[in-house]
């Protein structure tokens, strides 16, 4: 088996399991406990949020741990929501290609009577800093705008839309579920507020995430009850994912610079292979993408076809979000960057890592080229 699909998840690496064996071996006391084991879990605790805290450039304070991304999305843009309508702002500012996670919040604040404005990311699939400029309002709450595209990969110019937020007293959050791991990230440096990450993605465990928050953003709770996560996020917590998820992106961020140059080389290999198709489609742009992915529409052909034939020759890949169900309607995603919902259909997302290799990569070119030729009855 190939596995290709690693936007939607990726295989936990020895270092998070070691990590999480020992928390649940020796640390499995309750981290609010008072007695003395209690109290050496609550330092493990705090060492996890220490250890996060430096590989994103903030305080340890400032970081709140969430079931999740989509759990972080959603309390960060409810407490900048929040924050704005005692200002009497509401106006919110994000895109069109955005995880549902964020769409969905949004959709939910827009019955409440907020605005929404969805910026127009182009056929390249990337924000430009001038146009967010022009639509912010002295009403805008908060600039919502991922790091990079879940399905099309690309890298947005987070440092610019930071300063552009700050210079206009905006709180700006970024989804970094797709980069944290794989892209250097400094919060501090790009005038980030809030940031929301997933551990599953970057070789940690599933069912745990980051919600970074800048000191003075003072956030509304999902989940009411004790006084956990400085009383922001009730509920004791999964210690053992917490330290897998701790060392898994310390390690991600250690050999992150080697790791993007080994991959980055398998995704232009995959590119260069899959390009020679007749009527393949890259979506978004080739150079400014993450590291390990490449995402294409085939002319005259459907997504299901593709995945069920790639799944009988042994590739797993993906035809977008692990997050979406179905085949019938066309990516939101491949929208927003202008295909039609016909061409959209026929999209395939594959997605390396560093356990790849590049007789997969040339695998893989070999298995689409022939399955697109079947697909097309010729």
């Amino acid at each position: 088996m190939i596995y290709a699909d690693h936007a939607a998840t990726t295989k936990m690496s020895e270092t998070a399991k070691l990590a999480m064996l020992s928390a649940i071996e020796e640390n499995w006391y309750n981290p609010s406990s008072l007695y003395t084991p209690g109290q050496q879990a609550s330092g493990v605790l705090m060492d996890a949020r220490v250890r996060i805290s430096r590989c994103l450039g903030c305080l340890p304070k400032e970081i709140y741990f969430t079931s999740g991304g989509s759990e972080a999305d959603n309390q960060a843009i409810l407490s900048a929501a929040a924050i704005g309508k005692r200002q009497g702002k509401m106006h919110i500012i994000s895109t069109a290609f955005e995880h549902h996670a964020v769409l969905h919040t949004l959709k939910k604040l827009e019955k409440e009577g907020f605005e929404i404005t969805l910026l127009d990311v182009g056929e390249s699939g990337i924000v430009d800093p001038n146009q967010l400029e022009k639509a912010i309002r002295p009403d805008t709450a908060l600039v919502t705008i991922m790091y990079a595209n879940n399905e099309i990969g690309t890298i947005q110019p987070i440092g610019e839309i930071g300063a552009v937020c700050r210079q206009n007293g905006v709180l700006f959050h970024t989804d970094a579920v797709q980069a944290a791991g794989h892209l250097p990230i400094n919060v501090k440096e790009d005038q980030i507020d809030m940031l929301s990450l997933s551990a599953h993605k970057f070789n940690g465990p599933k069912g745990i995430g980051v919600l970074y928050a800048k000191t003075g953003v003072f956030l509304t709770n999902l989940i009411e009850g004790g006084e956990q996560e400085r009383g922001k996020r009730a509920g004791t917590e999964n210690l053992p994912a917490i330290v897998g998820m701790a060392a898994a992106l310390e390690e991600a961020c250690a050999l992150q610079k080697e790791r993007s140059i080994y991959v980055t080389k398998l995704r232009d290999q995959l590119i260069a292979g899959l390009k020679k198709i007749s009527g393949a489609l890259l979506n978004g742009d080739e150079i400014r993408r993450l590291p390990g992915n490449v995402n294409f529409c085939f002319l005259d052909t459907e997504a299901e076809g593709l995945l069920l034939l790639l799944d009988n020759k042994g590739i797993c890949a993906s035809s977008g979000s692990a997050c979406t169900s179905g085949f019938l309607d066309p990516s939101h995603v491949l929208l927003a960057i202008g295909r039609d919902p016909q061409t959209a259909r026929g999209s395939l997302r594959l997605t390396l890592d560093y356990e790849n290799t590049p007789e997969e990569v040339e695998t893989i070119i070999e298995a689409v080229t022939d399955t697109v030729r079947i697909l097309r009855g010729c």
